[in-house]
């Protein structure tokens, strides 16, 4: 005998969930002769009969409870299957919404919408610019787009691009206080400070063979603390100082010349922390990543990753 498992299986649990072959029949749309038949046919192959029939209903027996759970992650399994698979044909839609920080979000998330709309017509962007850490799952945000190292958690992240902090200052701040050679003459030179750092100190990394500790670190002096990368930047441009600034805020005004780098090949952060920072995109757990957000996540990575981006003017 030779059963169609799939269509028995789903007669199965139909019927298990609404105790009764004649809703099960409904709501699948067959007789209930038909029903009937796919679990006689299931119990003559298992051997074991799987419900308990009486004038008021349906009930499983324990053959019946044992082969439900089964047969529930089976049906679940191949749902997930189906939708992975058909999700490569389907055309991304619908309403993404995103959330990303601010001074980032302006600069090389905004700017490119119109870029990324275009290419995919049928999706509607609901973006909200915050440096707040939102809860995704709570708020319904389909991705956030997050800088630094990210910390252990049950969300899905891709990494979007790397996140370098470089030292830089304006020339004529550097034409005042000359350039400092070493990691150590930072400390004599005043430094635009960030008053969100645990620690008043940068933490400079050495190429290879420079240093026997492999890191030098700078305790800072300087009368301005500032909480805003904007604000930083602008700072930096205005002569005030050396400061230590993300490669996609000061790129561009690297390349024009208006902030030059300082210590060309060390390495800048503001922590002991060894875990590699990024840019990255981060969504909620889900077996298949939706074609929404596999086309957002795609679309930034391939951007920031074409050469010399980050040198690109962003404001």
């Amino acid at each position: 005998m030779v059963i169609d498992y799939f269509l028995a299986i789903r007669a199965f649990l139909q019927s298990a969930e609404l105790g009764s072959f004649s809703k099960a029949a409904e709501r699948i749309e067959v007789k209930t002769s038909t029903v009937s038949r796919y679990i006689s046919e299931l119990e003559a192959d298992l051997g074991v009969s799987l419900f308990n029939r009486s004038t008021r209903g349906l009930t499983l027996t324990e053959g019946g409870r044992v082969f439900r759970e089964r047969a529930l992650r089976v049906m679940q399994s191949l749902d997930e299957a189906r939708e992975a698979a058909s999700s490569l044909n389907s055309a991304p839609q619908g309403v993404l919404r995103v959330t990303m920080p601010t001074s980032f979000g302006r600069r090389h998330v905004i700017r490119h919408l119109p870029e990324f709309m275009a290419r995919y017509p049928k999706i509607n962007v609901d973006a909200i610019l915050t440096d707040e850490i939102v809860n995704i799952i709570d708020a319904g945000i389909d991705v956030a787009v997050r800088i630094g190292v990210l910390p252990d958690s049950q969300l899905m992240a891709k990494q979007l691009a790397t996140h370098r902090r470089i030292v830089c200052a304006s020339p004529e701040y550097l034409s005042r206080r000359g350039h400092p050679a070493t990691p150590a003459e930072l400390a004599s030179h005043e430094a635009i400070r960030f008053p969100l750092t645990a620690e008043d100190k940068w933490v400079i990394v050495s190429p290879s063979g420079r240093s026997s500790s492999g890191e030098v670190t700078v305790k800072l002096g300087g009368r301005l603390r500032v909480d805003d990368t904007e604000a930083v930047l602008s700072l930096a441009l205005a002569g005030m100082g050396v400061a230590l600034l993300p490669e996609w805020a000061a790129g561009g005004a690297l390349r024009e010349g208006k902030l030059v780098r300082l210590l060309p090949g060390w390495e800048a952060r503001t922590s002991t922390a060894t875990a590699t920072p990024g840019v990255w995109g981060v969504y909620p757990p889900r077996k298949t990543v939706s074609p929404k957000v596999r086309a957002f996540l795609d679309f930034f990575a391939g951007l920031y990753a074409r050469e010399g981006y980050w040198q690109e003017p962003s404001a």
